[in-house]
């Protein structure tokens, strides 16, 4: 299962800011309550105590001429119900609501906030007493104030519910700020993996380490080691064919000069000159293909070159060896070639040279005698496109995708080493161009086609 390190990151960033909001809004819920518990509090104490202060003696006798002030403290849009009541001595009723429940303490001589309930509704009260004197008397008196929840339900959400939207849009800027900034930070982790992913296969340059956070170094430190490594048993390898290449090359030559020479003093003895002919095709055969992996190894060890070369120069060059080739099995061999200046791309001329002569080659070799073989070379649009063109039997569709293939002879009555079209393809890349084959017009013979990118000047 893949996981994404920047989701990864993303988690452990939000998790304990998400954890911190979680807890900031707890308290803030907590402080918000409060708050507004301490405001009803504070209005029910203030209505209670301008109540107590209007109750005082009238001929004799205690009265309560509840000012309206007293209970406009509480007006609010969400018409909570008020309730009070005045007790004298703690059992006569002076005035108000008689349901409204006394503390458990009434006797105390401080205020005292209680919840309680009254017609089924919750009811926040305070009790509050003062002594009343006559004639040097004092007669306690206790005021009872209680309202309904709802303002201060309605004032909870006012202090509560614009801190929870700001905390959102923390979270939510947070989130914002996470992500452009993990964007940015993991920016040079892209860019590593681009250069090496970008890389050609043979390219073998350690990646550099400019401008890489130090926590990356030693990745890139470990993958230049892997490089290194990897460079030095391609080098050993490479060396390896093209040394083996070079020491089968003299033998096999010499072994044909010999077979050759050993040939023009047998006039009789038919058998004897038979094995000999067959000896000589054998030592030409592996003298091809010790030459064809040379080149093998010369191309895969090719590296981009700036240098211009003329490719109408090359396939004429190229047509020009051949033609000997072509006219001993009856075939007309032709180019046609566009603008020289047109035709320019980068490369390595003798890797370009070998490129063509593989494909005119193969063209000639499979191509039955007395067919055509044409070389042809044009500009579209910053692209060179060569194509090779026969009239030969051409590919099956079932074998066309293995011609690239090392060693692969989809014809085997034809003599050749089947490391042709690996050479081209290789030189092609090499080149930063494509091969491809495909049959040719009414699906007669077959057209090789490679696509260089063109010299820019």
């Amino acid at each position: 299962m893949m996981h994404s390190l920047r989701a990864r990151l993303l988690w452990w960033v939000l998790l304990p800011l998400a954890a911190f909001m979680v807890v900031a809004g707890v308290m803030a819920y907590d402080a918000a309550r409060q708050t507004a518990a301490l405001l009803q509090d504070n209005a029910l104490l203030a209505s209670a105590r301008t109540i107590g202060e209007d109750v005082e003696w009238n001929n004799g006798e205690l009265t309560a001429d509840i000012p309206p002030a007293a209970l406009e403290i509480f007006e609010s849009p969400y018409q909570d119900h008020v309730f009070y009541k005045v007790v004298v001595g703690g059992d006569r009723l002076l005035g108000g609501t008689p349901e409204l429940a006394l503390p458990d303490d009434p006797h105390a001589t401080y205020p005292v906030f209680y919840d309680t309930t009254l017609d089924g509704q919750s009811i926040r009260a305070v009790a509050y007493q003062r002594q009343v004197y006559n004639l040097g008397a004092a007669l306690p008196v206790t005021v009872v104030v209680g309202k309904t929840q709802a303002s201060r339900e309605g004032m909870l959400a006012q202090l509560w519910h614009p801190q929870l939207v700001r905390q959102g849009l923390m979270l939510v800027l947070a989130v914002l700020f996470v992500l452009i900034g993990l964007t940015s930070e993991l920016r040079p982790l892209m860019k590593l993996k681009d250069d090496v992913a970008d890389r050609d296969p043979m390219e073998l340059d350690p990646v550099r380490v400019d401008h890489l956070p130090t926590e990356l170094r030693p990745i890139v430190d470990a993958i230049n080691q892997c490089i290194a490594r990897l460079k030095l048993h391609t080098s050993t390898q490479r060396q390896f064919v093209a040394d083996a290449a070079h020491q089968l090359r003299t033998p096999l030559t010499l072994l044909d000069t010999q077979v050759e020479c050993a040939r023009q003093y047998l006039d009789d003895g038919p058998a004897l000159s038979d094995a000999l002919a067959g000896i000589h095709r054998t030592s030409r055969k592996m003298t091809e293909i010790a030459n064809q992996l040379l080149l093998l190894a010369r191309a895969e060890s090719a590296t981009a070159s700036n240098v211009p070369v003329d490719m109408a120069q090359v396939v004429s060059s190229v047509l020009e060896e051949l033609i000997l080739a072509a006219q001993r099995r009856d075939i007309d061999l032709g180019g046609e070639l566009g603008d020289a200046r047109a035709l320019r791309v980068a490369g390595n001329e003798q890797l370009l040279t070998a490129l063509v002569d593989n494909l005119v080659d193969n063209a000639i070799r499979y191509t039955q005698e007395g067919g055509a073989v044409t070389a042809r070379c044009r500009r579209e649009g910053d692209e060179v496109v060569l194509e090779v063109v026969d009239n030969g039997p051409g590919i099956p569709a079932e074998i066309r995708a293995h011609v690239f293939e090392r060693f692969y002879r989809g014809i085997t009555d034809v003599e050749g080493t089947g490391l042709g079209l690996s050479i081209v393809q290789r030189i092609a890349q090499s080149h930063g161009g494509t091969v491809g084959v495909a049959p040719g017009e009414g699906r007669v013979g077959l057209i090789a086609t490679v696509r260089l990118p063109a010299w820019k000047d």
